[in-house]
């Protein structure tokens, strides 16, 4: 489907997962866990857009900082005419601010929620008309094939995941994604990536435990999903929001605690909590510079540079294949 004469639109049909089956899987482990990537219905998405405009949360405005200031020398060192793609390409915010000094021969955004793609397509277009797009419906976390790529002559590829993302898997999960991309960039390719650098723990806890309760809400907001959509009963006044940093594993853990011994039931099936029992519900894991440039070169990267903000919060990696 062509929404716009640069725009193409390929739809790789990305499998969904099982919502059902993912927490009736996660809730009968020991410990129990679910996965954060259900975080994200309407509630949830709102919700994180309001996190990212917390006084505590640093992560966004740091990383949107850094592109304003560093984004002219990042396109110096990627050189014109890339072949630019963009994992989990989102509201596109930040890409806005690269594709203003980049002048790529083609723009190809990776996202799974089509309406998310839909809409900064229509937006990115709207700013640079002449620019070329192939938006991509697709689940960046496995292997992608595009055809439609081979029509352009570009220089290089290069791949650009911002916000910290990666921070989300586990090192050694990292460690495969990155060799997935480093195969994906090819010879000559390189990568941009956004990564959030471990720092006083004080920092981490406020923003993952904000004085408004914004990101207690948005992490109980995944069992009021699982009320609405799968026929739980979760009592959300008996549960609570535990975010804390774990510095032995490098990571802040968030996690919904039971406050009290109860059974809760979803589509039928029951689950016992003991008092403090807790669902781990999502990792982010903090690296310093050093410990993401030996990442990406067990991944077959050689890392080049890395922009950090003046108060060394967050980096910028560009990485060549």
């Amino acid at each position: 489907m062509t929404q716009h004469p640069a725009v193409t639109f390929v739809d790789l049909e990305p499998a969904t997962d099982s919502f059902l089956d993912d927490v009736l899987t996660g809730l009968g482990r020991t410990p129990k866990a679910l996965s954060p990537k259900y975080f994200y219905d309407a509630q949830g998405c709102q919700l994180f857009e309001a996190i990212c405009d917390l006084p505590e949360y640093y992560p966004t405005r740091t990383e949107l900082a850094l592109m304003r200031d560093s984004a002219g020398e990042m396109a110096a060192q990627l050189g014109k005419d890339c072949l630019l793609l963009e994992f989990g390409s989102g509201a596109g915010i930040k890409t806005e601010i690269l594709l203003g000094v980049l002048q790529p021969a083609v723009y190809v955004p990776i996202e799974i929620a089509v309406s998310a793609l839909q809409a900064s397509t229509a937006r990115l277009t709207a700013a640079f008309p002449q620019l070329p797009i192939i938006a991509v419906c697709a689940d960046y976390m496995q292997p992608l094939r595009v055809p439609q790529l081979k029509q352009y002559v570009a220089s290089r590829r290069v791949i650009y995941f911002p916000g910290s993302t990666i921070g989300n898997l586990t090192p050694q999960e990292a460690l495969g994604f990155l060799v997935g991309a480093r195969e994906l960039a090819g010879t000559r390719g390189a990568m941009l990536v956004g990564v959030d650098l471990k720092k006083d723990p004080g920092t981490l806890h406020a923003a993952y435990n904000d004085a408004q309760g914004v990101t207690a809400e948005f992490n109980l907001n995944l069992l009021r999903r699982i009320n609405r959509e799968l026929a739980g009963d979760f009592d959300l006044a008996q549960f609570r929001h535990a975010a804390f940093y774990n510095a032995a594993a490098g990571r802040i853990e968030m996690h919904l605690e039971s406050t009290q011994a109860q059974t809760v039931t979803v589509s039928g099936r029951a689950f016992s909590f003991q008092a403090g029992e807790r669902i781990h519900t999502e990792n982010s894991y903090k690296y310093s510079i050093e410990e993401f440039q030996q990442l990406a070169q067990q991944a077959g990267f050689r890392p080049q540079q890395a922009w950090v903000d003046a108060e060394q919060r967050f980096a910028v990696h560009l990485l060549e294949a």
